[in-house]
């Protein structure tokens, strides 16, 4: 009796531990519907950070209460020290303080910004507001005598004087065309001088007209030569330090075909087609750059026929057997001059419109010309960190002795800081090594440098501050992951968001100096969130079929099995880091990898060729072939997971979203036999309908390089599909359209494949908005793997 006692009492007991054991498991186990709340679930981080102009408070967006939208936060600071914790900002101390954005007097005791089409002006701890009319009025700044406020308004420049409010126009442009007499022809001319013979009243009233315009009492006053547009639109207006000239930008907008994106959920019930962007290879708009001389009341326009290089024709051009024939200009994007801190020189920035070059020139305002500093050139598309891509100019300025121009430059193949001399043309390196500068400012003092780079480890980003002749490099971050500095008005302390593999970004304040420590101002992560142990994934490097060293982010089961499954993501954007050190700006896969690791899996995040973060030749090894090494990378990939880890090379799935769908694609398609099962999300499915300004960098245009398209697109190889393969496409995607995914279905139903299917999401865009929509999404992928990587 008393061992049957015992037995029962043990067996409940064993029964009651298990029960608690397993509802504590339970509670750590993940769900997709959980995960794909995002940050509802993790917690919104702090950003945007800026300080106070005094250095009283650090400001940034936040959410910590959960609400529909984020608000502005701050915390003082004292001492160097925090004081009290995060308070959202009043509506009182919001209309009191400036824009966070503005431009500043050359002591920074002063600042001038637009808000809500108005200009206002900083002084002292004031805000004065300077105009107040329906009109929008932007680009505001001192002028170089310190004297007036210059801003634009509609397409003209003002000044507004500071010691009397005085307000002068300085230009005067004008939509249409210059009304010309048109010719008199030979009969009319005879009426006109028969009417002078016989009629006295004509005569005297023409000398009557005459007199009175020689002998006008009150001289007209001078304005500004009218400058009529001619059917262009004029931006980039600007007033040089001396006050001389003003130059501008002319642009000519083509007429081309747009494409349509139909809503199909409105709250009127009725269909809605939404006008969108042109396709690649469509008419690109054409600029001229102008210098208007205010004491000589005439224009100039800069001839960019000048430029080294300009008739250059692309190295491609020879596989088609094109032979140059009449010389012809290509087409460039000129940005605004630079003007050196004393007024006297400035620089430009031109980039070619077919993006293989980019020109660093000293402009000559009283003549046009231009005088080459650096030319930099690429078969394959100029980029980089800090250097211009399309429209922005990049990380270019003056030093403080106004004789040389700082600028970045991936001349050995990583994007190194120099400078160059604008009176002999000498070129100096500042930096240099097999890591990139992504950050590179002058201190308020001019005497250091504050870069921002990666040479620690390619996904290990620190601070570190420099002579400004450069030379030894001091770090001042610590933290091992991602650092962003934002540094206090007097460079004493500074704001950091920071931010490891399995933690989102927070806000720290530390000193400014080497080894300093910082302390965390904020806690944003949910409860939620912190009662799981989020995995740091392991980073490591494999040797790609070319020899290239690839990264990649592995997340494994603390028990994996033998001969087990896995799934490699593929992230998207192309040029965009993911096997780094930080936290992943893919939040929810980072989750969905740990909800798939739980679930037995090993997960493998690949930095293909293409990717940010490897220099100029990782950057444009997709040159002319997307789809080529940045797809045998994570092929390579597939076969470190079997070798390294144990993965039965018959469950290894792949998903990915954009450019990762688009690789996705291409991986069931061309190497059906690696990967069983597929799962493409919003993906590029034809890149001869995709935008212009990214596809042309890479692949030119469908017209001038038709080979280069039909190797880089998936619908050209869909007939290779023999896995399982999962699309899902938001249908009102404005980046890469429904349009897309639809004739890649249509492909693949008249090449009668079958082990395919489509889900649509009728009220997202590229990026998801809503939970469910997410939700959805996640459960057939793992529905997906589940089903065939068994």
């Amino acid at each position: 009796m008393k061992q049957l006692f015992l037995q029962t009492f043990f067996c409940l007991t064993y029964f009651c531990l298990s029960s608690i054991c397993e509802k504590a498991m339970a509670q750590k186990k993940l769900s997709i519907d959980q995960i794909m709340e995002g940050e509802k679930f993790i917690g919104y981080a702090p950003s945007r950070i800026f300080w106070a102009e005094d250095g009283s408070k650090v400001y940034f967006h936040w959410n910590p209460k959960q609400a529909p939208q984020g608000a502005l936060y701050g915390v003082k600071i004292r001492d160097g020290k925090v004081v009290g914790k995060p308070e959202k900002i009043s509506k009182n101390e919001l209309a009191n303080m400036p824009d966070r954005f503005g431009n500043y007097n050359k002591a920074r005791t002063q600042k001038v910004y637009t808000q809500n089409g108005d200009v206002y002006w900083h002084k002292n701890g004031k805000i004065r507001q300077i105009t107040h009319t329906t009109a929008q009025e932007s680009n505001v700044s001192f002028s170089g005598d310190e004297k007036s406020l210059v801003y634009q308004q509609g397409n003209n420049l003002f000044e507004w004087s500071l010691s009397d409010g005085s307000l002068k126009q300085l230009t005067n442009f004008k939509s249409g065309n210059p009304r010309h007499n048109k010719k008199t022809n030979k009969q009319d001319q005879w009426l006109k001088d028969q009417q002078m013979v016989l009629m006295d009243v004509l005569k005297k009233r023409q000398k009557e007209q005459a007199f009175r315009k020689k002998n006008r009492q009150t001289p007209r006053p001078k304005r500004p030569k009218v400058i009529y547009l001619k059917g262009k639109y004029v931006n980039n207006l600007q007033l040089s330090p001396s006050k001389n000239f003003v130059t501008f930008r002319l642009s000519s907008y083509p007429d081309r075909k747009r494409t349509s994106v139909m809503q199909f959920i409105t709250k009127s019930g009725y269909t809605n087609p939404v006008d969108q962007r042109p396709k690649v290879g469509s008419p690109q708009t054409s600029y001229a750059f102008g210098i208007f001389d205010l004491k000589a009341n005439k224009v100039k326009m800069v001839d960019f026929e000048q430029l080294a290089g300009i008739y250059d024709l692309p190295a491609y051009y020879k596989e088609y057997g094109r032979k140059p024939g009449k010389k012809k200009a290509r087409k460039v994007i000129p940005h605004s001059p630079i003007w050196s801190a004393d007024g006297k020189k400035a620089v430009m920035v031109i980039r070619s419109q077919d993006s293989k070059d980019r020109w660093i020139v000293l402009l000559n305002a009283s003549t046009g010309k231009l005088k080459l500093l650096n030319r930099q050139r690429n078969e394959a598309w100029i980029g980089g960190p800090g250097i211009s891509w399309n429209f922005f100019m990049g990380n270019v300025g003056w030093m403080p002795d106004n004789q040389r121009v700082y600028f970045q430059s991936e001349k050995t193949g990583y994007s190194h800081l120099y400078t160059v001399n604008v009176n002999n043309g000498k070129t100096k390196a500042l930096t240099q090594g097999k890591f990139e500068v992504t950050e590179a400012w002058i201190s308020r003092d001019k005497k250091w440098w504050y870069l921002r780079t990666n040479e620690v480890h390619p996904g290990v980003y620190h601070v570190y501050k420099m002579p400004l002749k450069g030379g030894k490099r001091t770090q001042i971050t610590t933290k091992t992951g991602f650092n962003n500095v934002t540094l206090s008005p007097d460079e004493t302390q500074a704001a950091v968001l920071y931010s490891n593999t399995n933690t989102p970004p927070e806000l720290y304040l530390m000193p400014n100096k080497a080894k300093a420590q910082a302390v965390k101002i904020t806690d944003s992560r949910t409860s939620a969130f912190k009662q799981y142990a989020w995995l740091a994934p392991e980073i490591i490097s494999f040797k790609a079929r070319d020899g290239a060293t690839v990264y990649a982010r592995v997340y494994r089961p603390k028990t994996a099995p033998k001969q087990g499954k896995a799934a490699i993501f593929v992230h998207g954007a192309g040029y965009l880091q993911n096997a780094h050190k930080g936290w992943s700006s893919y939040d929810r896969e980072y989750l969905f990898h740990n909800f798939l690791v739980q679930n037995g899996y090993t997960v493998m995040d690949i930095d293909y060729r293409g990717s940010r973060g490897y220099g100029r030749d990782w950057r444009t090894g997709i040159y002319r072939h997307m789809g080529g090494k940045d797809l045998t990378d994570n092929v390579d990939g597939a076969k470190v997971l079997v070798d390294r880890y144990n993965i039965d090379p018959n469950k290894i799935g792949i998903y990915g979203g954009s450019y990762g769908g688009f690789i996705t694609l291409m991986a069931m398609f061309t190497t059906p036999d690696v990967f069983k099962a597929g799962a493409a999300l919003r993906s590029v499915t034809d890149w001869a309908h995709y935008n212009h300004p990214y596809t042309n960098n890479i692949l030119n245009t469908p017209v001038l390089d038709s080979i280069a398209y039909a190797r880089s697109s998936p619908i050209y190889f869909a007939e290779g599909l023999k896995g399982a393969l999962l699309m899902c496409h938001g249908m009102i995607d404005y980046n890469v359209q429904f349009q897309d995914i639809v004739r890649l279905s249509q492909r693949l139903i008249e090449l009668r494949k079958e082990d395919w299917e489509l889900a649509v999401y009728p009220i997202e865009r590229h990026s998801f908005v809503e939970p469910t929509s997410w939700a959805d999404e996640y459960k057939r992928i793992f529905k997906l793997f589940e089903e065939n990587l068994k």
